[in-house]
């Protein structure tokens, strides 16, 4: 129970930073789901620090781990917002849009796991 509780409260926190931070990298662009990006750029980078700095280091309890990886960072990162609007452009046929926000999305996250990874693998040396 109290693990489902950490998921819970970090999901909570992961829902508003991500339609605070969502909305903030969003404003002014309405054409383009920049908002979503970001914060799956973001959330990705986090995860990856966070998972490797973890498994370098065992800084974080499994509990701690959990709360922030799946609790926040999973309802802070935007798979199904993602791929509505991705949907939503197809429909209506911009597929150069279309074609930015997937290649976009994905090649920038897995560059966030990577430098998230990097960024553990320096922080290792500090503790």
């Amino acid at each position: 129970m109290k693990i489902w509780l950490l998921v819970a409260v970090g999901g909570a926190i992961g829902a508003l930073a991500r339609y605070i931070i969502g909305g903030w990298f969003q404003s002014g662009n309405s054409t383009f789901p920049v908002g979503t990006m970001s914060v799956n750029i973001i959330g990705s980078f986090l995860l990856g620090f966070i998972m490797y700095f973890s498994e370098y280091t065992g800084v974080f309890s499994d509990e701690t781990r959990i709360f922030i990886t799946i609790g926040v960072l999973g309802a802070f990162t935007t798979m199904s917002t993602f791929s509505y609007e991705s949907f939503r452009m197809l429909e209506h046929n911009e597929f150069i849009k279309l074609s930015v926000n997937i290649l976009g999305t994905v090649l920038l996250t897995l560059c966030g796991i990577y430098l998230g990874k990097i960024m553990a693998g320096f922080a290792e040396v500090f503790t």
